[in-house]
């Protein structure tokens, strides 16, 4: 079974959008990263004492953190996004699950307890009372 399998279509296509957004940055990264160098280079060679470079180095510094801003968002303010509201409410209710289960196990004697019920494989039996003699 793929992963895929439990999603619905909506979702699934908003998945792949999101993956083709963040494989274009890092297209438009590598392009940038190669390209600088080069420009720099170049300048270096023809006029070394005029770092005309800075120029594209700055404005498509600029383009690419846009874009990187448009893809990620800006680190740091996720909050108060409909995202990070889902993202809380999750961690809220896996906590309270959790706090349940653990008060549940505390509130009953051991002796009340069933099998499946025990954190410790040692005090679970392994046989059946019937096998006794």
């Amino acid at each position: 079974m793929r992963p895929r399998d439990n999603y619905d279509e909506k979702d699934i296509a908003y998945a792949k959008k999101k993956v083709k957004a963040k494989k274009e940055f890092f297209k438009h990264l590598i392009a940038f990263s190669i390209v600088m160098p080069f420009l720099f280079f170049i300048n270096l060679l023809t006029s070394p004492f005029h770092w005309w470079f800075l120029y594209p180095l700055l404005g498509w510094g600029m383009a690419l953190a846009f874009h990187y801003v448009e893809v990620f968002g800006i680190p740091g303010f996720n909050i108060l996004t409909k995202e990070w509201e889902e993202d809380e409410l999750n961690k809220e209710l896996r906590k309270i699950k959790t706090d349940r289960e653990t008060e549940r196990l505390e509130l009953q004697p051991p002796s009340k307890l069933g099998e499946d019920d025990m954190e410790l494989k040692e005090l679970r039996k392994n046989y059946d009372e019937s096998e006794l003699v």
